[in-house]
């Protein structure tokens, strides 16, 4: 069992190096098309179908870029699409969630304190509604609401709102904000999928086939892709935001989660304004920063339960059988004396004003759910605690292993 532990830690490594890797790439590609289309100038050259062109230097070259609104008279011989990357990033997004918060979930996905649920149900209602979420989604862009943007982006912020909530209602805190940004991936990944690249697909066919595309391809389209420009700053906050315990563990976290998609949306606003030469909005940096300073004050409130609260709750299955295993009081007490000065609801090291991460280990049961964490940080290695600031004996070390390792036989 425990070398199956840093098996999976190994794989959850590897999964979200992947994940950022193609993040960047994805990101990447889509913020410089964005830059792109909105900078293009007419030219008095351009041929028949174009709707602009841009000059642009880089790695000591020139390059003219032209964009056909609708598609060119012919058939390109090269043609590169843009996939691949929006794909890899949501499937290994989703190979990280199932080792993280599936396999991992007695620890990082159901909250007992807020629901009594299973953990078969918790996984099955964290893939459910990714699901249910999107195809709410794309009935609303459908709808004759399609032909009113603005309308569209209020009940898409409100879906996201909603969601956010109910997340909150069920999960842990870190991950009710790692789902909602699982979410709203899942929303921009689909429009590629299901929309985007298919229409390109059909306007490339009727090319093909010597006919004239229809331009309504096209325009749907655009229509997703933009709130794909919208979305993506939160969703890279989103990701960041366990590493964070301000973010993901107070009671308001649930609407932090909502303010950072308006934040999101004033600085694409001032990007999307600024990269199409039609002026510089410096106001919607005031309102980012009014918005940062709002969600600032959200988090200082309630934070965690008291520590008689959490010392009165009931253990879980999966805390009891760390609880009772041989050597649980002496781990226990090791875990006190070196670790709670900083992992504490309300901390005594000089400096530390929040548990880091939002680790708890003051309670027996703290200790035994984080009992993974402890092995592989302060048993296995030396990551805890940091610099062995408390001077944690090997010994220490090697009692916490075996513990470990007692209650996973």
């Amino acid at each position: 069992m425990y070398d199956l532990a840093v098996m999976w830690d190994w794989a959850a490594f590897a999964l979200r190096w992947l994940h950022v890797i193609t993040a960047i790439a994805w990101i990447g590609s889509s913020f410089y098309f964005i830059a792109l289309d909105l900078g293009l100038r007419k030219a008095p050259d351009l041929p028949p179908g174009a709707h602009g062109e841009e000059w642009q230097v880089h790695g000591g070259g020139f390059y003219q870029i032209r964009k056909f609104l609708v598609a060119p008279p012919q058939m390109p011989e090269h043609l590169t699409w843009f996939k691949w990357e929006s794909y890899a990033t949501w499937l290994s997004g989703a190979g990280l969630l199932m080792v993280v918060y599936w396999v991992g979930g007695e620890l990082y996905l159901v909250d007992a304190t807020k629901a009594d649920l299973a953990l078969w149900q918790g996984i099955a209602i964290s893939a459910a509604s990714l699901v249910v979420g999107y195809v709410i989604y794309d009935r609303l862009c459908t709808s004759p609401l399609g032909e009113h943007p603005t309308v569209l982006m209020l009940l898409l912020f409100v879906l996201l709102v909603a969601m956010s909530w109910g997340y909150n209602q069920i999960f842990t805190g870190r991950a009710a904000l790692l789902h909602l940004g699982a979410f709203t991936a899942t929303i921009m990944t689909a429009n590629v999928a299901h929309i985007i690249i298919p229409n390109q697909r059909i306007v490339v066919a009727d090319l093909k086939a010597g006919r004239t595309p229809d331009p309504k391809y096209g325009k749907i389209a655009k229509l997703r892709s933009t709130h794909n420009n919208y979305l993506t700053l939160p969703v890279v906050f989103l990701m960041l935001s366990n590493h964070y315990p301000l973010a993901f563990a107070t009671e308001y976290s649930w609407l932090i989660a909502s303010l950072v998609f308006l934040m999101g949306v004033t600085i694409r606003h001032y990007f999307n304004t600024v990269h199409a030469r039609a002026g510089t909005p410096n106001w919607t940096w005031a309102v980012t920063v009014v918005l940062f300073l709002v969600i600032a004050w959200l988090s200082t409130a309630g934070m965690w339960d008291t520590y008689e609260e959490a010392e009165a709750r009931p253990l879980t299955p999966y805390e009891d059988r760390f609880a009772s295993a041989e050597g649980f009081e002496e781990t226990h007490g090791i875990v006190v004396g070196r670790c709670s000065m900083c992992h504490a609801r309300e901390p005594v090291w000089e400096g530390i004003r929040w548990a880091p991460k939002g680790v708890l280990l003051e309670t027996e049961g703290d200790v035994a759910r984080n009992a993974k964490a402890i092995y592989l940080q302060a048993g296995l290695s030396h990551a805890m605690p940091p610099a062995n600031v408390t001077d944690l004996p090997e010994e220490d070390r090697r009692t916490l292993v075996r513990w470990y390792r007692a209650a996973s036989d």
